[in-house]
């Protein structure tokens, strides 16, 4: 390589590391968007907590609940619902979190669903005092899934094989680098018959139904808002403003509530700043199936 060629070559080396290093530093400096309380009326503040999108991770949510449950300038609690689930670890999470606060008793927490609230986020939902959806939200789908690629055949074609040393039969099971065997199947569904059951048991025991009636709800079945009303699935058909309307009634008051969104004060990484705040849990590959409500 002439020497010209090198010191272009070094000079765009030198150019990339630059624009990543100053990305690195933003990240580093740039805390997260406080959220500013929206006023809308001079009635009792209502925490409003969202969650949105696939849920992987209680972390943020179990925080935000926990702030407005110590702050004594809150007088009630709603969870805003627009997820079609996600992992059975985080939203059981949430959904004991959601339980403990309302168990309290000192404020009325009220789960408002969106366009959709299935599955794991219909988990969560059923730990608060009241559910509000709309007429044509989606929600149910009470059960649990496993899925996972098999690329054993791919291997084969390419002449690429894996080697594994491992200590008993089950301990590779899931591995997309062998078909399933029969014991691989019997152990991820004596898993996924266990997690439904806990799944059936919160939902009737939180919504005081028949543990049959609830079984034979839970085959994954999605339902409209107005359909889950019918099967007492959900307690009162309205929006989010309904929602609101409610959680400012149940302090006792008439007036017109005070939207108090959570204040985040916390700084994030280079992944969270380039791919947003699901990065760290989705950039590098899982290594285990993951059982998920969805």
């Amino acid at each position: 390589m002439s020497t010209s060629r090198y010191d272009r070559a070094l000079k765009w080396m030198l150019g990339i590391a630059g624009f990543f290093l100053i990305l690195l530093v933003v990240s580093l400096l740039r805390p997260t968007e406080r959220e500013p309380w929206q006023r809308i009326g001079d009635g009792p503040r209502v925490g409003v907590v969202e969650i949105e999108g696939i849920i992987l991770d209680g972390e943020r949510v179990i925080r935000q609940l926990d702030q407005f449950s110590r702050r004594k300038d809150i007088e009630a609690i709603l969870v805003r619902i627009d997820s079609p689930g996600g992992t059975v670890a985080a939203s059981q999470e949430i959904y004991a979190k959601v339980r403990k606060v309302a168990q309290e008793g000192s404020k009325p927490v009220i789960a408002s669903l969106g366009t959709v609230a299935a599955s794991g986020g219909y988990y969560i939902a059923v730990a608060a005092d009241t559910i509000v959806s709309s007429p044509g939200s989606t929600t149910g789908s009470i059960g649990v899934v496993l899925d996972y690629p098999v690329a054993a055949g791919l291997l084969d074609k390419i002449g690429l094989q894996m080697e594994v040393i491992k200590s008993g039969a089950l301990k590779d099971a899931g591995s997309p680098f062998r078909p399933p065997t029969e014991s691989d199947r019997r152990s991820f569904q004596r898993v996924i018959d266990d997690l439904h059951a806990q799944f059936t048991e919160v939902v009737a025991a939180e919504r005081d139904l028949p543990l049959k009636r609830v079984q034979e709800l839970a085959t994954g079945e999605v339902f409209t808002g107005r359909q889950a009303l019918d099967l007492e699935l959900v307690d009162v058909l309205g929006g989010f403003e309904e929602a609101l309307s409610l959680a400012a009634a149940l302090t006792g008051s008439t007036k017109r509530p005070v939207i108090v969104r959570p204040v985040e004060q916390r700084r994030i990484s280079i992944l969270e700043f380039l791919l947003g705040d699901g990065s760290r849990l989705t950039w590098f590959p899982q290594l285990l199936p993951q059982y998920l409500m969805r």
